[in-house]
């Protein structure tokens, strides 16, 4: 397989053009960093994933994680993405230097894990929930426990995971009943289960730190009584050694995709010896928890970002190989004078790959820009502009989860269409991709919790002031397109999406002002496709817009093809995608309950 499962170029081009990475650097916290030494970075990362992790994403597939005498065996590839995460900063990349990290922006992070992504979406998320883990340790846990904790961490030596769904409760965190009593040498026993742990047990860690939502002993019923517990696999004995802390791994889920990417079942406590240590103050684990979901939910877009790109790649590189049929002449017959011709040169094609290549690469750049948000909202020190970044960062979170993860879908069964009959074959990795997307959307909340949030929640919030902000973001957009001749109709036509979506929502709005809050929300997951196609629609202008602008200056340091390329995607994306919008802003203000009604009646 060759090493061609990104864009390298485009990937640079979005940080450092589309959004401005050198401008983040100015930031105190950054300082210690420039453009040279970052691309150094990516550089390394990119050198790391051709050698060690691309070579094995079909084999891990094939030869997927499994439970054996109470563990789980995993790849030989994990135990190089942990030592090599450790020794190159992929763990600790992004946190302070008192905690032994380097102070990277999220936005460079990103990209080095979108790269490792791309390279092999089984192996990343070890790394990902090991940092997740440790995030929360360091912001919210005492002195003692970063001390024990977080360095094993950092280095890649001990692994890290998230425990919060319980077999009877799935993603409602209110129904969890794993419990915490308090001990008198101030920690906690610990008695619960835990499943679909991602990362949950492997041999390539010493200890494995589990983060666990529980419920102390008395606590109040629903989220309010939810605490947080670091509880590791093993714990230290009065000698300084470890020993178990009866943590079991009770079973492994076997999986359509991400085959390699271990998921458990645990169980906590089983003979009474399962100690947990307080991280923040009791109740309040979900706040917690919360505060490091954006960063969790980046990822999610950012692994279905790059399968997608991994999958484009291919997709293009088969298309420009692979001979079959003949073009059509302008008389509309096939010139039969003529050897067969690359598929690539047959129109339907290019559109499946256009098509593949607008998801692939605007969701890179969504991506990108909630990392610039979260680099700005933490970094900035203007009380204004903190909470600008802030409240954009939370507007846009939803989108950039599920728009790389339901829209990549599509993408990459487009990809198998363009190998046809091979797309379907285990020969190809097309089919692959496209079972390891599939669990994208579920991740952190699925689409249909994702949408209710984006309506509720953070349409809503403080009076629609974070839309009035995207709003204004996307009209200055609109006013620098309107400078290019050819550009201007794209402009005028994201502008009158803009009035479409304002009449929708507050069309929608209605139901809720009047505490019809179940109409309100009943087509929420329709209302995320509507306004995530309005986003993307903003993000390609913008690539446009900067696209257009280097090649009239011709100070931009990529080929006249190059810009081009982005202009045309921007053009296919308005043509194919973008009116989309129209049927589902139909669909959204049609007054039919249909969803609604009593499942008894309509099910019958």
């Amino acid at each position: 397989m060759a090493n061609e499962y990104i864009d390298f170029e485009t990937l640079k081009y979005f940080l450092y053009t589309i959004h401005g990475l050198e401008n983040i650097l100015k930031q105190d916290r950054f300082t210690d960093h420039d453009k040279e030494s970052l691309d150094m970075f990516l550089n390394s990362v990119k050198e790391f994933s051709d050698r060690e992790l691309f070579p094995f994403v079909k084999e891990m597939d094939e030869n997927p994680a499994y439970y054996k005498d109470g563990s789980i065996v995993v790849h030989k590839q994990v135990e190089a993405i942990m030592k090599k995460g450790g020794e190159m900063g992929l763990i600790s990349g992004t946190f302070d230097y008192n905690s032994g990290g380097l102070q990277l922006p999220m936005m460079i992070y990103t990209a080095s894990a979108f790269i490792q992504d791309a390279a092999n979406n089984h192996l990343p998320g070890y790394l990902g929930l090991t940092i997740g883990a440790a995030e929360l340790i360091t912001h919210f846990a005492n002195k003692e426990l970063n001390e024990i904790y977080v360095p094993n961490m950092l280095s890649g030596k001990w692994g890290g995971t998230m425990c919060l769904t319980e077999p009877q409760a799935g993603s409602s965190l209110s129904d969890i009943v794993t419990k915490a009593v308090p001990s008198d040498d101030g920690c906690y026993k610990i008695t619960g289960q835990k499943i679909f742990i991602s990362g949950g047990d492997h041999q390539y860690a010493e200890n494995i730190v589990h983060l666990v939502l529980a419920r102390i002993e008395g606590a109040p019923s629903g989220t309010k009584g939810i605490s947080l517990f670091v509880v590791p696999k093993k714990r230290f004995n009065e000698d300084g050694n470890l020993m178990q802390n009866d943590v079991t791994t009770v079973a492994d889920f076997q999986k359509m995709g991400q085959r390699g990417y271990c998921t458990t079942h645990l169980s906590f406590g089983d003979t009474h010896d399962c100690y947990g240590w307080l991280v923040g103050k009791e109740h309040q684990g979900l706040q917690c928890m919360f505060m490091m979901m954006n960063s969790a939910r980046i990822a999610v877009g950012r692994g279905a970002a790059a399968i997608t790109t991994a999958a484009y790649q291919a997709s293009l590189q088969y298309a420009k190989e692979r001979p079959q049929g003949r073009k059509l002449t302008n008389a509309g017959k096939k010139d039969s004078g003529l050897g067969q011709t690359l598929i690539i040169n047959h129109s339907d094609v290019r559109r499946m790959l256009l098509l593949q290549k607008v998801i692939a690469e605007g969701s890179l750049s969504l991506v990108l820009l909630a990392s610039k948000y979260y680099d700005l909202k933490t970094t900035l020190t203007d009380k204004d502009e903190k909470e600008k970044y802030s409240l954009l960062l939370e507007l846009i979170i939803p989108m950039v989860k599920t728009y790389p993860s339901e829209m990549g879908i599509q993408a990459i069964s487009n990809g198998v269409q363009v190998l046809g009959g091979y797309g379907f074959c285990s020969d190809f990795i097309l089919q692959q991709y496209y079972r390891d997307i599939r669990i994208f959307s579920i991740y952190e909340g699925t689409t249909g919790i994702q949408s209710q949030d984006l309506l509720g929640r953070k349409l809503i919030m403080e009076d629609g002031k974070a839309l009035k902000l995207l709003t204004n973001e996307i009209m200055q957009t609109i006013q620098q397109a309107s400078k290019y001749d050819n550009l201007k109709k794209y402009a005028n036509t994201l502008g009158q999406k803009l009035q479409l979506a304002k009449k929708v929502i507050g069309f929608l709005l209605d139901f809720a002002q009047k505490g019809e809050y179940e109409r309100f929300l009943s087509d929420a997951t329709p209302f995320m496709e509507f306004f995530g196609n309005i986003t993307m629609g903003w993000i390609w202008l913008d690539i446009a817009c900067h696209s257009k602008k280097a090649l009239i200056t011709a100070t931009g340091n990529h080929s006249e093809e190059f810009y081009e390329s982005k202009i045309h995607a921007m053009k296919f994306y308005y043509k194919y995608e973008l009116p989309k919008t129209i049927g589902l802003a139909e669909t959204l203000m049609d007054e039919n309950t249909l969803t609604v009604a009593d499942g008894n009646k309509v099910f019958n």
